[in-house]
């Protein structure tokens, strides 16, 4: 029996699985390429104040700054699309859904970061963990409303045409004739006085 809410069928399972498989290679290539040790003469320090490094990426200028929140918003923001896949939930408050999308990309972003301080020449920085959030946020609010939209209406759709099938036309439906029928005072027995 399907909890109420999934969507229907093979369809679901379909979308639940496809979902959890793109989650996983995802998940892979984010690891991949934010774990890897880097070769680099020199490291920043820590960045564990929140928006010091947009500020300084800005004082280096716009192009950096904007590169860099691009960067940051765009690294995990295909979480705010297949967390909700890979759920297959169709029946979902808008707010909640994006409240829980928010807060498995946070704690990604926080294990990422954590992470990092073990890897040579990664570094901690509070502000991806922001704008990694945040793009998860945008592309969730941007693609999953209209997305459950649309899978609402095509299984609401496909139900429809499965309870009201089509039937085969029959050909011309024969008339039968006319019966008359006798006035009220002779359908009526006698009463009796």
């Amino acid at each position: 029996m399907q909890r109420q809410g999934l969507i229907g069928g093979s369809a679901a399972t379909r979308i639940r699985v496809t979902g959890g498989l793109l989650l996983g290679a995802y998940l892979a290539f984010v690891a991949w390429y934010t774990l890897r040790p880097l070769d680099v003469p020199w490291v920043m320090p820590a960045n564990l104040r929140p928006l010091d490094g947009i500020r300084g990426d800005f004082a280096l200028g716009w192009a950096t700054g904007v590169r860099r929140i691009c960067e940051g918003l765009a690294l995990l923001a295909p979480l705010g699309v297949l967390l909700p896949m890979a759920g297959g939930r169709l029946a979902v408050s808008r707010l909640g859904s994006l409240i829980r999308a928010m807060a498995a990309t946070a704690l990604v972003s926080l294990a990422i970061e954590m992470l990092q301080t073990a890897v040579p020449g990664q570094v901690v920085d509070v502000d991806s963990l922001l704008l990694n959030t945040a793009g998860a946020a945008l592309a969730h609010a941007a693609v999953v409303p209209a997305g459950r939209a649309w899978l609402r209406r095509r299984t609401l759709r496909r139900s429809v045409t499965a309870l009201l099938p089509e039937e085969p036309a029959q050909g011309r439906t024969p008339t039968i004739p006319r019966v008359g029928i006798a006035p009220w005072s002779d359908a009526l027995p006698p009463s009796s006085p």
